[in-house]
């Protein structure tokens, strides 16, 4: 590793144990190496901390940080921002998997598309196992040179991970930190969006998890998905209904803050106005994960063929079987 490499990732974790040691092959294995990873161990009590030390000694790109308390999941993405020093970034989660390629195309995707801030791949849904379960297509308009068409298709469409795509870390240092409120992920991103056009390398090369103990599954109400993210909003001071509120602000304050010509800031603002008075039709809270696949080859997809650490893991599953 360089002294001051070209791409940082940062890779929050709480308790994650279980699928930790499969993200970090993969991601270790990537056939871009100019990179280092941060991880940022929110006080976990189960065994991530001995894992995070174990690969830390063995490979010299991670920096190993441990909180002495638990700051919550967004404050820990936020901080673990901080501590990167590449001109790219790129958060990881502690239980997705990820191709081989996927950091070699979306750098490259980078550098030969100047305009562009944040690239990212074809996606996929996988099980605990790692099989896939939905591979979907991408349907967002955040290619388009338009900020309003990029910021009115991330208020409607369904689906996309590109909070974990790789992004131009000056960027990032424009638009405010990741929320704890409803859905603080969206703001975030459509926020991302209005300072220029993603790019969506035609590839399946990302792979999110669902298993029972993912946070979004393990904390069914709001309320518990925002404690998750932040402890502080476990008082009385944030209700659900403020949580919500907070949520359609986060829409317009990112294109107040935002550098938007008037027309295309009242454009944006028109969008949040039909946005709100969509969220009553039936199918608006559709998630990617009740998708059925979609795709040529939709059920032929082997993780284990693109995904570092993972070689023969089908073969040695049927023998010990």
């Amino acid at each position: 590793m360089t002294a001051h490499p070209r791409l940082s990732i940062g890779l929050p974790v709480y308790d994650g144990e279980e699928y930790l040691a499969e993200a970090l092959d993969a991601l270790l294995g990537q056939t871009y190496e100019d990179f280092e990873l941060v991880i940022s161990d929110n006080a976990s009590t189960d065994g991530t901390q001995d894992i995070c030390r174990e690969y830390a000694a063995k490979d010299a790109r991670i920096r190993y940080l441990r909180l002495p308390r638990n700051i919550g999941a967004a404050p820990n993405h936020n901080y673990v921002f901080t501590q990167c020093r590449g001109e790219l970034f790129k958060w990881a989660s502690h239980d997705d998997l990820y191709a081989r390629d996927l950091l070699k195309r979306c750098v490259e995707a980078l550098d030969e598309r100047p305009e562009v801030i944040l690239a990212h791949s074809g996606q996929a849904v996988i099980d605990g196992d790692g099989t896939v379960k939905v591979p979907y297509a991408y349907g967002l308009a955040t290619d388009s040179p338009r900020a309003p068409e990029r910021f009115r298709s991330l208020l409607f469409e369904p689906g996309g991970d590109d909070f974990y795509g790789v992004m131009r870390a000056d960027v990032l240092r424009r638009v405010k930190p990741h929320d704890s409120y409803h859905h603080a992920d969206r703001t975030f991103v459509a926020e991302i969006t209005l300072h220029g056009p993603f790019h969506q390398v035609p590839e399946l090369l990302y792979f999110r998890r669902d298993h029972p103990t993912r946070a979004e599954r393990a904390n069914p109400s709001l309320r518990s998905r925002c404690v998750n993210l932040d402890p502080r909003r476990a008082g009385r001071l944030h209700p659900a209904p403020r949580l919500l509120a907070e949520y359609v602000l986060g829409f317009t304050s990112a294109i107040q803050r935002a550098p938007l010509a008037a027309a295309d800031r009242r454009a944006c603002h028109r969008h949040v106005a039909a946005w709100l008075a969509s969220r009553a039709r039936p199918g608006a809270g559709e998630r990617v994960e009740d998708r059925a696949p979609v795709g040529p080859g939709a059920h032929t997809v082997s993780v284990d063929d693109l995904v570092a650490g993972r070689e023969g893991r089908a073969g040695r599953e049927g023998r010990q079987a």
